[in-house]
């Protein structure tokens, strides 16, 4: 008997819940989606369900915001490459070089499309 393939895994770290139900309800059609709605929540979430294929953080969040969340995963074990995507309305062009800088594979500003986001999501974990 043929294994089915292990679904991609997405923690997103939004701490707007309108935005964090949309991402949830489009997402979870094709992927696993773990949701929290802040910095420390995602890094407690990162290590504890690895592995993950996708993070989609915002980046202005209470506490710790998505770029030191961004920094603090690139030095756990198993996650030093799983792509980011950030998503944030701060799109001036040096946040996008500063989001860039930070490991992030695309910069996403709201409002957004959701098809712009799912095909960057897709483009993102290889699909």
């Amino acid at each position: 008997m043929v294994e089915a393939p292990r679904r991609k895994r997405i923690l997103v770290a939004e701490d707007d819940e309108a935005i964090a139900t949309i991402l949830k309800k489009v997402l979870a059609k094709d992927y696993d989606v773990t949701i929290v709605n802040d910095g420390q929540a995602a890094i407690m979430a990162a290590a504890a369900q690895p592995p993950h294929d996708l993070l989609l953080l915002d980046v202005m969040m209470p506490g710790l915001d998505g770029i030191a969340v961004a920094a603090h995963v690139r030095t756990m074990p198993g996650l030093k490459t799983v792509p980011i995507i950030f998503l944030t309305a701060k799109g001036t062009p040096g946040d996008v070089i500063r989001g860039i800088q930070h490991g992030a594979r695309h910069y996403i500003t709201k409002p957004f499309k959701i098809d712009d986001l799912l095909a960057k999501v897709k483009k993102s974990l290889g699909k």
